[in-house]
């Protein structure tokens, strides 16, 4: 079985890397951060296991520690926490989880972070039609306990060819459509933070569900898949 649980450990090690984020200290550190980072990847890929067990996932990728300091004004080379994300599988399914770890700052994440131009404009359509079925469910109070508010970046006003005075706008303006859940220090070393995490995203499906039929359908409801 892979790794179930973060190790107290690996939470020190990112820790001390906060503090000596620059490359000889990394260097001389790297064999220790690649052990860390192998329990880590085990770790994400029982998560995957626990996904496929409820939902079908595409790919898991990692997230590489070195940092793309080109355009920032933040050069430390290295990254301070974990990351990976699980693709839903192909133009059947939708959306995608994500899960970074990190000391003080651990979350996870569910949704629709850059849908594409198309999809986009699909999701939009459906909302200004009728949104009634998706504040149904991302309104549930089981739902909201987990997930709580939808979050995401938006238009500012309205996007082109949608009026702002509409009734669903504050939902149309959305860019993206994600929910996230963050975990406490204690919440994350303990023994049972794997099935915390399996379990919020098994709350996500209803959403997932309503999207994937969004995404695979016209406004006619008839699918457009092949």
């Amino acid at each position: 079985m892979n790794n179930s649980t973060i190790t107290k450990d690996a939470f020190n090690f990112l820790k001390t890397l906060a503090k000596n984020n620059n490359k000889e200290w990394f260097q001389e550190n790297k064999t220790t951060f690649k052990a860390h980072e192998a329990d880590v990847k085990s770790f994400y890929e029982n998560i995957q296991e626990r996904l496929n067990v409820h939902d079908e996932i595409e790919k898991m990728k990692m997230f590489r520690i070195y940092r793309d300091v080109r355009f920032s004004k933040d050069k430390t080379p290295y990254k301070t926490h974990f990351a990976g994300s699980f693709s839903r599988m192909g133009a059947r399914l939708r959306g995608g989880y994500y899960l970074r770890i990190k000391p003080g700052e651990t979350f996870v994440a569910v949704g629709f972070w850059e849908p594409n131009k198309e999809d986009l404009f699909r999701i939009r359509k459906e909302l200004e039609m009728d949104a009634s079925d998706f504040r149904t469910v991302i309104n549930k109070k089981s739902f909201k306990e987990i997930w709580g508010e939808l979050e995401g970046d938006g238009v500012k006003t309205a996007p082109k060819g949608f009026d702002k005075e509409h009734q669903n706008i504050d939902l149309i303006k959305k860019k993206q459509f994600i929910f996230v859940r963050n975990f406490t220090d204690k919440e994350v070393l303990s023994s049972n933070f794997i099935e915390e995490v399996d379990n919020s995203y098994k709350a996500i499906r209803p959403f997932f569900d309503l999207m994937s039929d969004i995404l695979t359908t016209n406004l006619n409801g008839e699918s457009i898949l092949d």
